[in-house]
């Protein structure tokens, strides 16, 4: 046993104490949550809210996928921050909205800005404001007629592809998210980023200056190889929390079948892991199109709800 002396200088003992306290605090990773989010509505392939299975007792999120500040009559062109609807809003209406939530109250609905294309497989959505003024002020207001006419309840950031520097977009991002949370527009916000060094440049530029009004990470887990194994999937859990330090990071996969850790080889297994460690903040899949196309009942959804509430 290594025994330890302690001063009698009360001002040395306090000092020792404090940091005693402030790496135990550092130390002391975020409870399990209860969160399962799914984006929605991207690829226009007729799914539903009320095909998703939902268990009445998880927190609940959809992101309606995609609100995109561009404009298709001008042949694609950015609008600085003038955000319009590009999800299937047929099949996922404000009626849809208004009667998913009624029907369960534990769901909220949010929408994802970005995106990777304008459209389903169109040109690459990139962040371009004119200026940091201007972009905000054009985002607050059409973004806030659309969540209102909607009945949203949150904004999920997933820019992928940026004409701007980090500083810009950390700026557009963090007063975006503050002036809508401080006019209650909004109750929560994610980021989604992914492992690039340009994505990462920009995301986590925001995440220093306005972490604070960052209520989770959506990390996009699936971008990595498709044979990650378990230990690799935990490791890089690890990293990207380290990268978003004290942010609620969730795990997540993909049902369209590209990369990471797939839920057939493996990732149940690293969220039990994560669980018993108390790190597993939540689950998001991409996406309930993809689920609805392979026609596979929305069994990895059920299982992940399943394993958040067991």
């Amino acid at each position: 046993m290594k025994l330890i002396s302690i001063t009698t200088n009360p001002n040395i003992l306090l000092i020792t104490i404090f940091l005693i306290i402030l790496s135990q605090a550092n130390s002391v990773p975020i409870p399990n949550t209860k969160l399962f989010t799914e984006y929605i509505g991207a690829e226009f392939n007729n799914v539903t809210f009320s095909d998703i299975p939902i268990n009445p007792t998880l927190q609940f999120h959809f992101l309606l996928s995609f609100a995109i500040d561009y404009d298709t009559s001008s042949g694609l062109t950015p609008t600085n921050g003038k955000f319009n609807v590009f999800w299937d809003s047929n099949n996922l209406s404000p009626s849809h909205v208004s009667a998913i939530k009624k029907a369960n109250p534990n769901v909220k609905v949010g929408l994802s800005l970005g995106g990777d294309t304008v459209g389903h497989g169109g040109a690459s959505a990139f962040f371009k404001p004119f200026s940091i003024d201007s972009w905000v002020s054009n985002a607050v207001k059409t973004l806030t007629q659309i969540i209102q006419h909607y009945n949203l309840d949150g904004i999920d950031i997933d820019y992928e592809h940026f004409s701007s520097d980090t500083h810009t977009f950390a700026e557009c991002i963090g007063r975006l998210i503050k002036s809508l949370k401080n006019n209650k527009v909004i109750s929560f916000a994610s980021i989604a980023p992914y492992e690039n060094d340009q994505v990462q440049s920009h995301y986590k530029a925001l995440w220093n200056k306005y972490g604070d009004l960052i209520d989770y990470v959506n990390f996009q887990f699936y971008a990595y190889d498709k044979g990650t194994t378990v230990s690799q999937f935990i490791d890089y859990f690890n990293t990207q929390s380290s990268n978003y330090h004290g942010g609620k990071v969730l795990v997540s996969f993909t049902t369209e079948g590209r990369g990471g850790l797939s839920p057939e080889n493996g990732f149940f297994k690293a969220c039990n892991e994560l669980k018993q460690q108390g790190k597993l903040h939540g689950i998001f899949i991409w996406s309930a199109d993809d689920s609805k196309n392979k026609k596979n009942d929305f069994r990895y959804e059920k299982k992940s709800q399943a394993l958040l509430t067991s």
